[in-house]
């Protein structure tokens, strides 16, 4: 149970890290992790050794980012702030 409530709490970082960008360090994040998930393709590809875990970390941090640029566009569009 610890290291799932250590998972959270590393997650919630990441989080507010994430809300307190602008717009395009977001796209820049999104576009980087969008290059590792390619490169760790690319590595099973070609059989190296590559931690499978690693690809589900790396969909979940997309999905990250694209949920904080959502809220940050749908904020924007009713006038609040992030």
């Amino acid at each position: 149970m610890a290291s799932n409530h250590y998972r959270s709490q590393v997650v919630s970082k990441q989080l507010a890290k994430y809300r307190q960008m602008s717009e395009a360090e977001l796209l820049q994040q999104r576009v980087k992790s969008g290059r590792e998930q390619f490169s760790l393709r690319l590595q099973r590809a070609t059989g190296q050794a590559v931690k499978p875990d690693q690809f589900g970390k790396a969909r979940r941090n997309i999905a990250r980012l694209k949920t904080v640029q959502r809220a940050a566009r749908a904020a924007a569009a009713t006038g609040e702030k992030r």
